[in-house]
């Protein structure tokens, strides 16, 4: 562990979240085959983990975005990398790693409506309400966390800390900032 870092929520606690929102969405899509979906690079550690405790059958699918103009927190969303997958008659479960505002995913929810699936839920790992702005389809939640800068379980900052097996807060530089 780095000393650093707080944790916030522990690995055994991410575990046994994991563990029993793959049992959720288990029964949930029981007759149906969801295709995952994920934005790189924040989510993977999520979705891989999610993935093997999902026990329908399922097909994954990757985005890649970019944010330009307004710095980082704001501007216009650009998809660099689509999906391969097409998604039209298919029941479709997007994961996030995290939900801040909800301006990025409400833009990457209607985008993916606009491709008429037969179904589209969103699965975030973490939920920070407390900032949200947009009104989003979000069916699995793993935590409700604080509004402080978490890094670890695949969040990074500045590219560090998306190994660390459990998610932790940044001291003073990282705090009250905005995940990115």
């Amino acid at each position: 562990m780095n000393k650093n870092i707080s944790v916030v929520i522990s690995e055994d606690d991410l575990r046994r979240r994991v563990r029993e929102l793959g049992a959720e969405i288990s029964r949930d899509y029981a007759d149906r085959t969801p295709v995952l979906v994920s934005v790189l690079k924040g989510s993977f550690i999520f979705l891989a983990d999610l993935a093997r405790a999902i026990t329908v059958p399922i097909n994954l699918d990757f985005m890649a975005i970019t944010r330009y103009g307004a710095g980082k927190r704001g501007g216009v969303v650009r998809i660099e990398k689509d999906l391969d997958l097409a998604i039209t008659g298919r029941e479709v479960l997007f994961v996030e790693d995290i939900v801040d505002t909800g301006l990025t995913l409400g833009y990457l929810v209607r985008n993916l409506q606009a491709r008429e699936p037969a179904g589209l839920a969103v699965c975030t790992l973490l939920d920070r309400r407390v900032r949200r702005l947009a009104n989003l389809p979000i069916r699995y939640t793993g935590f409700e966390v604080p509004d402080r800068f978490l890094v670890g379980y695949g969040l990074d900052h500045r590219e560090q800390y998306r190994n660390l097996p459990y998610l932790g807060a940044l001291p003073e530089e990282g705090k009250g900032a905005v995940q990115p």
